[in-house]
């Protein structure tokens, strides 16, 4: 995932801001790491540098 999409993503539950947590990153993009939605307190994981942004009921 390019840091760049920090801009325009958002919680697709309540349309909140997420916080950024990388846990790997190469010059490029972020590979590891998760999306929080701090008003649904959720965690939306990036693996393999693709963030998981389904709702946690249909994951």
């Amino acid at each position: 995932m390019k840091r760049s999409l920090m801009e325009i993503l958002c919680c697709p539950v309540c349309k909140g801001d997420l916080t950024l947590r990388v846990d790997a990153e190469d010059e490029k993009e972020i590979l590891e790491g998760s999306l929080h939605c701090g008003a649904c307190n959720v965690d939306y994981p990036i693996t393999g540098g693709i963030p998981n942004l389904l709702p946690p009921a249909t994951r």
